[in-house]
């Protein structure tokens, strides 16, 4: 049975938003109804931020009207919010040493994730940087440091996780919508590559992209997490502001390659955390050097140094170089990542490094920040 926009909005009507018995569709915070070809549902509700626990019911009751309808598949719906026009431009102010506008008031915060310590964003300007593969191996030097460490995709367009872990199948569902994070490596892992075919298409607008990576966080059953890594998507765009938004991150990390090209593209990475006050907890070089696998010569391909100087100009903390080795290519293509399989080898090393520094900053950044708790359909 076909559903229709009309269908929707007439579910919906019964859902009110305040005393007065506003209906949410004639409300104003009602977001463009998005309809895909299986059936599936997805909307958002603008809020303040600070109505956000006020909110949640009704996100609730939206969610259980439009899901009870016949032929509906699944309901993605979420909170979001923007920041109002004529608001002080953070990128103005002074800048703390972690990277903040000093003063700032704090990132926006959604409802905290149980036991989750602190959510950090990898993330980078542009797509070919290396920026998963660098994720996913930092991710697993934390963990080798003994901190219970959680990986989360969230590049909905194109993720990488699965094929970097080796991983395949889809998570159990353990009680109602929560479902069990995949496991490999000590790491606890989701992705929605978990959730649709390898070869499926994602072919979707910026409302429902922002509904599935809200979701991806709050319905996974995370546990006691020290650090959760979030895989970015490339750019500055819904996915990067949702996360800012609806989360309280406790920092970004930048991954660049030296050329000027991608460095253009980093520097707009930093700026965007920044307007959302989101400490920059380091820059990572990727692809600092190529290391010639027969005779171990290094060669600067895509040169050198440029984020270490890029960082020095942002005045944000340099984390560190990664070389450009076969090891960590044919690792990741095999889903067996070089920290995990090959720890004491050059490249585990490195990763490592960058990990420990980045513990270091990030719990001297944000001692004292909540935690989030975020939701999945």
């Amino acid at each position: 049975m076909a559903i229709t926009r009309d269908d929707v909005l007439k579910a919906l009507s019964s859902v009110t938003v305040d005393r007065g018995g506003t209906p949410l569709p004639g409300s104003g915070r009602l977001s463009q109804v998005v309809i895909d070809s299986g059936n599936r549902v997805m909307f958002s509700i603008l809020i303040d931020p600070s109505e956000a626990e006020l909110f949640e019911p009704v996100r609730r009751e939206a969610e259980g009207r439009v899901l009870a309808l016949p032929g509906v598949s699944s309901v993605l719906v979420s909170l979001t919010s923007e920041r109002a026009q004529g608001a002080p431009n953070p990128s103005a102010a002074p800048r703390s040493p972690g990277g903040a506008p000093a003063g700032a008031p704090p990132p926006r915060q959604g409802n905290a994730l149980p036991g989750v310590r602190h959510i950090v964003a990898v993330a980078s300007g542009k797509g070919g940087v290396g920026k998963s593969t660098t994720a996913c191996n930092l991710a697993l030097g934390l963990s080798a440091q003994g901190l219970r460490v959680g990986l989360l995709d969230a590049d909905i367009y194109g993720p990488s996780v699965p094929k970097l872990l080796g991983l395949s199948g889809k998570p159990r569902v353990i009680e109602g919508k929560v479902l069990e994070p995949m496991q490999a490596y000590g790491l606890k892992a989701m992705s929605i590559g978990f959730l649709i075919e390898p070869e499926s298409a994602m072919i979707w607008r910026g409302p429902m992209v922002q509904s599935a990576i809200t979701q991806m966080l709050r319905d996974v059953a995370w546990g006691e997490l020290d650090v959760l890594v979030v895989d970015m998507p490339p750019g500055t765009g819904d996915a990067q502001l949702t996360m800012a938004q609806a989360t309280p991150l406790s920092g970004a990390v930048i991954v660049s390659t030296p050329q000027d090209l991608a460095l253009i593209d980093a520097r707009r990475g930093v700026t965007m955390f920044r307007k959302v006050s989101v400490p920059i907890l380091g820059v990572i070089e990727n692809m600092a050097t190529f290391i010639c696998p027969n005779c171990g010569h290094a060669s600067a391909i895509f040169g050198h140094g440029g984020a270490r100087h890029e960082a020095e100009r942002l005045e944000v903390p340099f984390l560190g170089e990664i070389p450009l080795t076969m090891a960590i290519r044919e690792t990741s293509d095999a889903g067996r990542p070089v920290v995990a399989t090959d720890p004491d080898g050059p490249q585990a090393k490195v990763y490592r490094e960058i990990a420990q520094k980045l513990w270091g900053n990030l719990t001297g950044a944000s001692a004292g920040r909540a935690a989030p708790r975020i939701v999945i359909e």
